[in-house]
C-alpha cells in the first residue's frame, strides 16, 4: 500500500506514530478512493457524510453561477482536507462541487466513525480527534482570508492581497501561483482582461515582476 506513507506526512495523522495507523484506519473505516482527472468528488446539493484527505494530485471547489461561470473556492493538493466541516455539519448538504484537476486519491473517512470513542480507547484516536477540530479551526481562518481577498474593492487589490498571501506561504522571493491566469481571474472573481490589464500596470508601476506563473514583489 503505497498511499500508506502519504497519510502518515498528512495534518489529521500528525503525531500518531506510523505503526498505529493501519489499526487507526481500519478502526474508523478509512479506504483510499481514486478519481481521474475531471471526476466529481463532491457534487453541489449532495448530501455529505464522509470527509477526506488528497493523498495524491490536485483539485479545486467551485460554485457555478446561472450563467455557467464557475467561481473557485479553494484550491487543493497532496495533503488537503476535504469536506471537514461539511460532513459534520447539521445539513450536509454541499455548497460547492469539488473537482480532481488531474487524477487523484483521496482517503475518504466515515464521520460518524470519528467521535465515538474506540473500544480501547486508543490515544491515537483521541489524537485524531483533536487534529480534525484544529483543522476545523484553520479551515475556518483560510476561509476569513479568502473572504478579506474578495472583498477588497479594486483588482490591484484582490490581486496584491493574494500574492502576498502566496509570498507568505513559500517565504521565498520568488513564487509560483497555482493557476493559469484564467483561473487566477476565476479564484478572484474578476475578469480575465481585467487580471491581465491590472497585472501589467503593476508590472509596469513597479510593485512586481512575473514571468507566466513566477511572480516576485520588487
Amino acid at each position: 500500500m503505497e498511499w500508506m506513507n502519504d497519510v502518515t506526512k498528512t495534518n489529521l495523522f500528525s503525531g500518531i506514530s506510523p505503526a498505529e495507523i493501519p489499526g487507526l484506519l481500519a478502526c474508523i473505516n478509512a479506504v483510499p478512493v481514486p478519481y481521474k482527472k475531471g471526476d466529481t468528488i463532491i457534487e453541489e446539493g449532495s448530501l455529505v457524510y464522509d470527509f477526506g484527505v488528497m493523498l495524491s494530485g490536485h483539485g479545486c471547489s467551485f460554485k457555478e453561477e446561472p450563467d455557467g461561470k464557475q467561481i473557485i473556492i479553494t484550491l487543493l493538493k497532496k495533503g488537503s482536507e476535504i469536506g471537514v466541516i461539511l460532513a459534520g455539519s447539521e445539513d450536509h448538504r454541499s455548497r460547492v462541487t469539488v473537482q480532481a484537476q488531474d487524477d487523484v486519491t483521496v482517503l475518504q473517512i466515515p464521520f460518524a466513525r470519528l467521535l465515538p470513542r474506540c473500544e480501547k480507547s486508543c490515544p491515537c484516536h483521541e489524537r485524531l480527534l483533536r487534529n480534525y477540530i484544529h483543522i476545523v479551526a484553520e479551515k475556518g481562518l483560510v476561509l476569513h482570508e479568502r473572504m478579506d481577498c474578495l472583498l477588497k474593492r479594486s483588482v490591484r487589490k484582490k490581486i496584491l492581497a493574494y500574492l502576498h498571501k502566496l509570498s507568505g506561504e513559500t517565504k521565498n522571493q520568488i513564487f509560483v501561483v497555482p493557476l493559469d491566469r484564467q483561473g487566477m481571474a476565476e479564484y478572484l472573481n474578476i475578469e480575465r482582461s481585467a487580471l491581465s490589464r491590472e497585472l501589467s500596470r503593476m508590472k509596469r508601476d513597479g510593485l512586481i515582476d512575473y514571468h507566466k506563473s513566477s511572480f516576485k514583489f520588487l
